[in-house]
């Protein structure tokens, strides 16, 4: 009997292949609207093109930086026809350092730029909007960030050191002079490091290095092999000279080469002092950061008869201003050494009333042994991952008001969507404006318990 054919499986495909767009390419194109992390957008032969450093309604020539599919990525290299908003960006590294994209915008146009994507995502995802819309909580639009990592990396071929911010779209280093956001105890740091470092006699032995301010300024250089006596005191001559402590890192937490050194940094509305060490999180933007804690201690709106819970607590940021109000404050957190820093704090601080716990937060906490009284009021602050698991346990400990900061918009409204569903309604909601320059997005929202 002859085979059947069934003339489909080894016909050829048909059509035409599309030929990708090379990387480095230039295209003139007009910008029509601004994609929610501030790129604008533009289309030419079918594709759409995302631009940094763009602005809607300019016509600009654009340099491909990576393509797929029908998607191109790319940064402006000119701007033939400029947009009435557009500013000169204040540092000199724009548009090619990774790290502040929208520096082009006014900083009333980056608000609104936040408020939009948290308005969209809360819309699209949650069905919902707030019943109140709170203002942009704002800080100083330079010099605010407390904490950077510069990135170094031996170039072998080149034998020469690279230390900078890492570029737009890429691995590549860009050497870095001066930088507008770093508060200004961190930049004379900042301007000798590169040529302190290409002097060490095993630049392939360095990692990165972090840059702290708080209490007392810190350099933390991560290496991957011994570092040679000659090094060890250029690094510490280096840092004499900068009154900065030296932490050091290779297998294991990084160590201060003093061992008396201290870090930490102060809430002053509460008269608080938090320890950290380096690597530990602490937020980048001190002043944001206060008036945060100060926000979400007034949405809240703790009582002194009152337990609450703080999820996602690190080093007690929250939980110990609100232990100085509160009844009681369990604080829980995923990672033990800070639940153990964070116990430390409260103690240096005279707080008792204020327990730290260790927990996978990505699972239910129903069956954990200190949610058994309950909470009347809830505070959490997850990564950007959210914390969909945990606030499907909220309404079954009985909090009636719950304030959720977040740092990605899309998780929090997939939340919401969840409390929505428990019987929670959105009161409140705002964005926090961490990171000026750039387009992350971190928001604050209150939710109460209907009756």
């Amino acid at each position: 009997m002859a085979k059947r054919e069934t003339g489909l499986r080894f016909q050829p495909s048909g059509g035409t292949r599309t030929t990708q767009v090379p990387t480095g390419k230039k295209q003139r194109l007009n910008i029509e609207r601004l994609a929610n992390d501030g790129r604008g957008i533009g289309f030419v032969d079918g594709r759409t093109w995302f631009v940094s450093g763009s602005l809607a309604g300019e016509d600009v020539e654009a340099r491909v930086l990576g393509a797929h599919g029908k998607v191109v990525e790319a940064r402006t290299e000119r701007v033939f026809q400029a947009s009435a908003l557009r500013r000169p960006a204040p540092c000199k590294h724009f548009g090619r350092c990774g790290g502040c994209s929208v520096q082009q915008m006014p900083r009333q146009e980056q608000l609104a730029l936040k408020q939009r994507m948290l308005a969209e995502q809360l819309s699209r995802v949650a069905g919902v909007e707030p019943e109140e819309w709170a203002a942009p909580l704002t800080g100083d639009e330079y010099a605010y960030r407390r904490r950077a990592r510069i990135a170094v990396r031996w170039d072998a071929k080149g034998k020469r050191l690279d230390v900078g911010f890492r570029a737009a779209s890429s691995q590549d280093i860009v050497a870095i002079e001066e930088c507008p956001v770093l508060v200004q105890a961190l930049q004379p740091i900042m301007t000798a490091l590169p040529a302190m470092l290409a002097g060490l006699s095993k630049p392939q032995a360095l990692g990165h290095v972090e840059l702290f301010s708080g209490s007392a300024n810190a350099v933390l250089l991560r290496h991957t092999a011994p570092l040679a006596d000659r090094d060890l005191a250029i690094l510490e001559a280096f840092c004499i000279i900068h009154d900065a402590q030296l932490w050091l890192q290779g297998e294991g937490e990084p160590q201060a080469t003093d061992a008396s050194a201290q870090l930490g940094y102060g809430l002053e509305p509460w008269n608080l002092e938090l320890a950290y060490r380096p690597g530990d999180f602490v937020q980048v933007n001190a002043q944001v950061n206060t008036a945060m804690v100060e926000q979400a201690l007034s949405w809240l709106a703790p009582r002194p008869d009152e337990r609450v819970l703080d999820l996602f607590c690190g080093l007690g940021n929250f939980a110990l201003p609100l232990a100085q109000i509160a009844r009681e404050v369990v604080a829980v957190e995923g990672v033990e050494i800070m639940v153990r820093r964070a116990t430390a704090n409260a103690m240096s601080n005279g707080l008792h009333n204020v327990q730290f716990h260790r927990a996978d937060l990505s699972q239910p906490l129903d069956k954990a042994s200190w949610v058994a009284e309950g909470f009347s009021a809830v505070l959490l602050d997850p990564p950007r991952d959210g914390a969909f698991e945990v606030v499907g346990k909220l309404r079954k400990l009985g909090a009636e008001r719950l304030v959720y900061v977040s740092c990605n918009p899309a998780t929090l409204a997939r939340d919401t969507a969840e409390l929505i569903r428990q019987g929670y309604c959105l009161k409140r909601a705002g964005i926090l404006d961490m990171f000026p320059q750039t387009a992350h997005v971190e928001a604050m929202a209150l939710f109460e318990a209907s009756k």
